[in-house]
């Protein structure tokens, strides 16, 4: 020993090691899991075509008919996934985005269809916002110079939401970013003797460049961005307040979007609020772990469940995911 150098203290090795040894006792220990009821499929549905259409951008998703709609949620049911979340794509558009609340719109029609076929067994939510309706592709209706007019947009927002609870909604999902919506939309399905349906409310949404593949999923017809009422990426703290906010309005459950690069917000959220926390693992996210387990450059079911994992562990009660009927099955193994 070098002279001047205090020997070591010697004593028991911690080896945390030991609760890592086998598959059964990692699992017994594991501190965040993943089960099926956890998850919601997000499912697109399209007027006008007589088979399902591929989503390049999205390998495995499809714009849905009718039909084959009944068949994806009928699915779910089995694996036990807590609910799925519609998204209707019109044959036409206008600048009002009317067809968000014709009774005989795709949207409202599917919300009744999927309610039929699954009845208790899901929890059959429905995007309300006009942007797939709309023809300038914005969240909401336009003033003259182009700009979105927040409070005309509220009316548009109430009156869709009365629209999809007669149709047989459990949950609305106000997506808009639109100040004021929830207590709108609450005030809209009260007023309308609609008040079992519930509000999934949107409300830490940023104006990510992960959007990318949705805008063809929908076949967007968006001009410009949405920057201006979507939230600056760079905002924390707001992503919090837009939740307290959302939560005092009425919401029964408040919603990160994106969900991986917004970990840190998803936290916060989690522990500022005294409701459910949704995250919702968007198509940017999917479209890479697809395009990498394409190329073999990553194991793909074992991302996939990581990936479910990491937005569980940071603090989501419930994850929107196109992955949810694979996962659920991959965790059933």
């Amino acid at each position: 020993m070098t002279e001047g150098l205090t020997p070591p203290v010697v004593g028991p090795v911690v080896r945390p090691r030991r609760l890592r040894t086998t598959p059964a006792l990692r699992r017994m220990v594991r501190e965040t899991s993943v089960e099926p009821r956890q998850l919601v499929l997000p499912v697109f549905v399209r007027e006008g075509i007589s088979e399902p259409q591929p989503i390049a951008s999205m390998p495995g998703v499809v714009q849905h008919t009718r039909s084959t709609l009944l068949k994806a949620v009928a699915e779910a049911a089995d694996l036990g996934l807590g609910g799925v979340m519609l998204f209707g794509i019109p044959e036409h558009k206008d600048a009002e985005g009317s067809g968000a609340v014709d009774p005989a719109g795709i949207l409202n029609l599917a919300i009744t269809d999927v309610v039929a076929e699954v009845g208790d067994a899901l929890t059959v939510m429905s995007d309300l916002c006009l942007d797939e309706f709309t023809d300038h592709g914005h969240c909401g209706v336009l003033t003259p110079d182009g700009k979105v007019d927040n409070d005309r947009t509220l009316a548009a927002y109430a009156e869709m939401a009365r629209a999809q609870a007669h149709a047989g909604v459990d949950m609305v999902g106000p997506s808009g970013m639109m100040d004021g919506q929830v207590a709108v939309v609450r005030a809209a399905l009260d007023a309308a003797e609609h008040t079992d349906v519930s509000i999934l409310a949107y409300s830490a949404k940023y104006a990510s460049a992960f959007f990318g593949p949705f805008r063809e999923a929908v076949n967007s017809s968006l001009e410009g961005d949405r920057r201006t009422y979507q939230q600056d990426p760079g905002n924390a703290v707001e992503g919090v307040r837009e939740a307290l906010l959302d939560v005092a309005e009425g919401a029964d459950i408040v919603m990160v979007k994106p969900a991986l690069a917004y970990l840190d917000v998803l936290r916060q959220v989690r522990d500022a609020v005294d409701v459910p926390v949704a995250a919702y693992n968007i198509s940017g996210e999917y479209a890479m772990v697809e395009a990498a387990a394409a190329h073999g450059w990553i194991d793909r079911e074992a991302a996939i469940l990581e990936t479910l994992t990491s937005i569980r562990r940071a603090g989501a009660d419930v994850v929107l995911t196109y992955w949810a009927t694979e996962a659920a099955r991959l965790l059933q193994r």
